[in-house]
């Protein structure tokens, strides 16, 4: 089995906070993903039969969405999922060769695919649904934060991101040390209240979501005064008026 790394005071805590407020359920961020896998050095993610209506292949991110709440309170809620880089993940821990481990540098949680048997005991130990098998390779693959991009030199340092941050339209993906209290996705985690995903399981994921604001209701403004009654009408042509329209 695969042991955990010690981590070091004040190291990095690399993840992703999302906005389930603002998450229009494009699923921009999971395509982007996988463009950027498929195309890039990491690893090639198969897709057997691309143009299906189903996802085969391996997906790093999947977007769900649900009906959640009833009446006026009702609202799709779309939910993006890919790995939570936990800080006591399941998935190393169970690892027999290795392969799966968690960097003590910055957090993240990868697959060594060298050594990988392909034995699935990650994905077993997984609440999250986070791990992909790849039947052409035989190997557990997952995402990685494009580790391959967030450390190149190479790219310009604002696009030093995630693939699925960079390209999410409506802006709901966040980015960045969430081992730092001053930094900006932890001070927005504390402003919006961010909230773990099954924080009772007792793996501490490092990801965060924000959840769902409640819509401002409608300002209908004062009462209006109701009409004078067709009695009060003094006025003969008005209410003569007043008749022809009430019919």
């Amino acid at each position: 089995m695969t042991s955990l790394p010690t981590p070091a005071p004040g190291a990095k805590k690399l993840g992703l906070v999302i906005d389930l407020d603002t998450c229009v359920g494009c699923h921009a961020c999971a395509t982007n993903c996988k463009e950027w896998n498929t195309s890039g050095h990491m690893a090639p993610l198969p897709d057997r039969n691309a143009y299906s209506a189903g996802q085969e292949g391996v997906w790093f991110n999947r977007v769900h969405a649900y009906e959640a709440g009833e009446g006026e309170e009702g609202r799709t809620v779309h939910f993006p999922r890919s790995c939570l880089h936990c800080e006591t993940p399941a998935c190393v821990t169970v690892c027999p060769t290795g392969a799966s481990y968690k960097r003590a540098e910055d957090g993240i949680v990868l697959v060594n695919t060298d050594i990988c048997i392909g034995c699935q005991l990650c994905a077993w130990a997984c609440p999250y649904g986070a791990r992909e098998f790849d039947d052409d390779a035989g190997v557990m693959k997952k995402c990685t934060l494009c580790v391959d991009r967030i450390y190149n030199e190479t790219i310009p340092e604002p696009q030093r991101v995630p693939a699925c941050v960079s390209t999410c339209p409506a802006h709901a993906r966040h980015f960045g040390d969430l081992g730092d209290p001053e930094s900006a996705v932890s001070k927005l985690v504390a402003e919006r209240g961010g909230v773990e995903l099954m924080p009772e399981l007792g793996y501490k994921p490092v990801n965060r979501y924000l959840p769902p604001r409640r819509a401002p209701k409608a300002d209908a403004g004062p009462p209006k005064e109701a009409g004078p009654l067709p009695s009060r009408i003094t006025n003969p042509l008005l209410r003569w008026v007043d008749k022809v329209l009430s019919r």
